[in-house]
């Protein structure tokens, strides 16, 4: 065959980038592997948002000590390439709370089904409450208010907090800690997942800050009734002010790693 049939072959059997995306919110994308259902889309996407904040040795964690460590190995100058040793805490930067995090025998971030890794996502926004309040909640009253302003909440959905915490990340403010340690920023109210769970087939939450639970939690009510049902969470998500309160797809790049009780993840949203 000539070098200009082969060409024209395999261009022939090439998807553009729109093609691609019409495909995907067509549900026909293949998974290798693995495979599961692929969630209904709004509409055929266009855009690509980054939902992840950069992770450096320097980003906020929970217990205020250090979590992401690098080593390098090898220098692009002595040895011809660049090569970093990593040690990472799995609950550091944009990452997931697999199910196993508060429970004995839940789901590890590895057995999270393919499927439930795209999501319909849906933004409760409480950013004014928050400005009130860094103690603020996501409450089942919120939820009743997007739910009229937007309709019912999607089968298989992540429903994400959003506060507008993230813009504090490199800050002290995004933790918060008083005189006595005590955080100070805003989560879900262990209300509003149980009538998330009741309500709505919902597989997923995700918040701007560090916790699922607000910063003062003692208890951590919302991890011990949501995790444990096998669905996720993800905390420190960014950039939800750059999407509509519904229509956008959620895709969770999380880790794979056996028997993980979470771990940093790449978090992308198409609208």
């Amino acid at each position: 065959m000539c070098d200009v049939c082969v060409m024209t072959a395999v261009k022939s059997r090439m998807l553009s980038r729109r093609d691609l995306f019409r495909a995907a919110a067509a549900g026909t994308a293949a998974v290798a592997a693995t495979t599961g259902t692929f969630p209904a889309m709004a509409q055929a996407p266009r855009t690509v948002t980054d939902m992840t904040h950069e992770l450096s040795q320097a980003f906020p964690t929970y217990f205020g000590a250090e979590q992401f460590f690098v080593d390098k190995q090898f220098d692009f100058a002595k040895d011809g390439f660049n090569l970093y040793e990593l040690r990472v805490n799995e609950h550091t930067g944009t990452h997931v709370d697999a199910p196993l995090h508060f429970s004995a025998d839940g789901q590890s971030v590895a057995e999270i089904p393919v499927a439930n890794l795209v999501a319909p996502l849906c933004i409760v926004d409480i950013r004014a409450k928050a400005a009130e309040s860094a103690d603020t909640q996501v409450t089942p009253d919120d939820l009743k208010a997007w739910i009229a302003a937007h309709g019912a909440i999607p089968e298989g959905a992540c429903v994400a907090m959003n506060s507008g915490w993230d813009r504090h990340v490199a800050t002290e403010k995004f933790r918060n800690a008083d005189g006595d340690g005590t955080m100070h920023f805003p989560g879900f109210h262990v209300e509003a997942v149980q009538m998330l769970m009741e309500e709505a087939g919902v597989i997923g939450i995700a918040v701007d800050t560090l916790s699922l639970d607000y910063g003062m939690s003692k208890d951590f009510a919302v991890h011990y009734a949501w995790l444990p049902s096998n669905r996720w969470g993800i905390e420190c998500i960014a950039n939800l002010d750059a999407l509509p309160a519904s229509g956008a797809t959620l895709i969770v790049g999380a880790p794979k790693h056996r028997g993980g009780t979470g771990g940093p993840a790449r978090v992308l949203a198409l609208t």
